[in-house]
């Protein structure tokens, strides 16, 4: 009884009391009431796609609307080939076509909350990796209408961290309040990356593991995630994000 009475007590502490704090931040923060009233132009935080002739990509992350908006992220790709005179975005959303090509600009605003950027990669090893990104998108699994559920997936987030989790050598892992990415596709109960750097293992997103070179180690549970980051030393705190260097 006693063991039992602990493990709800870790819970709460580790995921319910930073959900809690995060959500009466939400409450109290100014932010529009409907979609219609939010900001979704640039934040200005990408260079004119023309003043450059090297290869990009960039993962963004930013917190979304709504009640959701407490504890959760949106995430999408961005890529700009050698040359190019503009970027593409890619984003799952919850309605129409899934995957959405262009349809914000590439640094936008979401919901009114700024972008945060969570990997770049550039030159002659991002001209490498888009082709494996763009073949990563074409084969995600969720992509047609209907492949969407909010929670515990497959969602946006799912959708970015297929992509990340396919195409390793970009060496990037979604924020702690990204919830969805943890739901592997086709009821998978655990996956190893190509490289072998990182392990995740799940039950439907709900609950599991990460662990590894990229994700650190990691805990799910219910979406939320807790964990380490080794290589850029920090604590990951559900719902609030990552806390250090």
């Amino acid at each position: 009884m006693k063991s039992v009475k602990r493990l709800f007590l870790i819970i709460f502490i580790v995921y319910l009391l930073p959900t809690f704090a995060s959500a009466g931040l939400w409450a109290i923060k100014e932010r529009p009431s409907r979609w219609s009233e939010a900001r979704w132009s640039s934040a200005g935080i990408l260079p004119e796609a023309s003043d450059s002739e090297e290869a990009a990509i960039y993962v963004f992350s930013a917190m979304t609307g709504g009640l959701k908006g407490a504890v959760a992220s949106h995430a999408w790709i961005v890529t700009k080939a050698k040359g190019a005179n503009s970027y593409t975005r890619y984003d799952k959303v919850g309605w129409g076509s899934p995957i959405r090509k262009n349809h914000r600009p590439a640094d936008a605003y979401w919901y009114s909350n700024a972008p945060q950027l969570v990997a770049s990669v550039k030159g002659a090893k991002a001209e490498l990796l888009i082709p494996k990104i763009e073949g990563a998108i074409a084969a995600y699994p969720y992509a047609e209408p209907g492949g969407y559920t909010i929670w515990p997936g497959p969602n946006s987030n799912t959708f970015v961290a297929y992509v990340l989790r396919t195409v390793p050598e970009l060496g990037a892992v979604l924020p702690p309040h990204a919830v969805g990415r943890d739901y592997l596709p086709d009821g998978e109960f655990f996956h190893l990356d190509d490289d072998w750097r990182d392990l995740h293992v799940t039950l439907r997103g709900l609950v599991g593991f990460s662990a590894g070179v990229r994700s650190g180690f990691e805990v799910h549970f219910l979406g939320l995630v807790a964990g380490l980051d080794f290589s850029r030393p920090g604590i990951k705190v559900p719902a609030l994000g990552r806390i250090g260097i």
